[in-house]
């Protein structure tokens, strides 16, 4: 593992912050970070990612880890990470762009074709914004159940289904999308990975609004939606292990990403709540403060297998986990600091219910990416060996299985 800037990264920390404080404004320090809450709010977020990720574009400064050959900068995860450490300094951000650059242009880079890697500099520019239609109503944590048909018609797939839990489907060009292409192989191996545009007719977003009252999910709904074979990503019916590069990375992705808060923050809370003698509060924030402590020496790990080449596995689902308890633990503190305040809401709480948001917002981290459940399992089975969960429908056709009934 590797720790602390060298000489050439505390040269390239300089460098972004410099060009950082001629290009970005600075992040007020004393004021939270406000979740877009209306559809409105929402839309000006998206269209402030597109703003600054053309600003990152025209200063060289996007796709810091990209290979100079995808249009990148051919850089190391470090310097992805130092950026990120800067930038989170200013008031920019470009999150809408988490799918696109986190899990699609590394799947795409990895599996797709040349005309297919065509996309990357189109998110690089921020043109287009991507979303993952993968989860189902009746397979989110049992992903390989999936039910959206595709059919094929001549040069075209014709696509039936529903698909839901999609981030940002609303503000999308273009989608990752799985389908399932052979009913009578096992779930796991009839599954095929496509490319989608989301303007195609026969495509319906429904928002969903969460219990924040955000409506950051949606629903999709494909009816007869054509999808040119071009847009195959690897093989037919061989989806199941191209979608394996994609999940690996979200959950790279959702761990190693920056928390709604910080613990200096939960201290300022105790103060102002007078709770900072408080046995109770002190331990919960020492907690806090070792357990982000060891997410960033996790992240360190995870940043050096990177840079080594290696694909993050089962360190991500670590991390991931690790990650989404850290949160559930220290929201809920929190609100423990804030006593029967902590039941306000809206304008009636503290900083407009911001820690109230942020708490009822751990379903998402922990739901997302795969649950707590999954990553558990999967951290039992690869890296500690552990038997394989028993599924009676593992070997068996899909369309004999109960799912395929629904």
């Amino acid at each position: 593992m590797d720790i602390g800037d060298s000489v050439e990264e505390a040269a390239f920390r300089a460098e972004a912050r410099s060009w950082l404080e001629q290009n970005a404004p600075h992040r007020d320090p004393t004021k939270r970070h406000k979740q877009s809450s209306t559809d409105i709010e929402q839309d000006e977020h998206a269209q402030a990612c597109r703003n600054w990720q053309r600003v990152l574009y025209d200063g060289g400064w996007a796709g810091l880890t990209w290979p100079k050959r995808f249009g990148g900068r051919g850089g190391t995860p470090w310097q992805a990470a130092i950026f990120g450490e800067e930038q989170s300094k200013f008031d920019v951000s470009t999150g809408a762009f988490a799918v696109a650059h986190g899990m699609v242009a590394p799947t795409l880079m990895m599996h797709g074709t040349d005309q297919q890697r065509g996309y990357l500099d189109a998110m690089l520019r921020g043109d287009e914004v991507w979303c993952q239609l993968f989860s189902e109503p009746e397979a989110g944590s049992d992903l390989a159940n999936i039910g959206a048909r595709a059919v094929l018609d001549g040069g075209e797939w014709i696509i039936n289904g529903q698909k839901v839990w999609t981030s940002g489907a609303q503000h999308s060009e273009f989608a990752i999308l799985l389908a399932r292409t052979d009913p009578d192989a096992p779930k796991h191996a009839g599954i095929t990975y496509f490319i989608l545009d989301m303007k195609a007719p026969g495509i319906e977003v429904r928002p969903l609004r969460q219990i924040t009252g955000v409506a950051h999910f949606n629903e999709v709904f494909l009816t007869d939606v054509r999808i040119p074979v071009a847009n195959v990503v690897g093989e037919v019916n061989a989806g199941w292990k191209i979608a394996h590069t994609t999940l690996s990375n979200e959950r790279a992705l959702i761990g190693g990403g920056n928390t709604a808060w910080s613990i200096q923050e939960l201290i300022e809370l105790a103060r102002h709540y007078g709770r900072t003698d408080d046995p109770v509060v002190r331990q919960g924030i020492a907690k806090a403060h070792s357990r982000a402590a060891v997410l960033q020496y996790m992240g360190y790990r995870l940043r050096t297998s990177i840079s080594r080449g290696e694909m993050p596995g089962v360190v991500a689902s670590t991390m991931k986990l690790f990650y989404a308890r850290h949160w559930a633990q220290t929201t809920g503190l929190a609100l423990t600091i804030q006593g029967a305040d902590g039941s306000l809401w809206g304008d009636s709480a503290l900083d407009d219910g911001l820690w109230q948001q942020t708490f009822l917002g751990q379903y998402a981290v922990r739901l997302g990416g795969g649950t707590d459940e999954i990553q558990g399992n999967v951290i039992g089975e690869r890296a500690l060996g552990l038997p394989r969960e028993p599924a009676a429908d593992r070997d068996l056709p899909w369309r004999e299985t109960r799912g395929s009934t629904r």
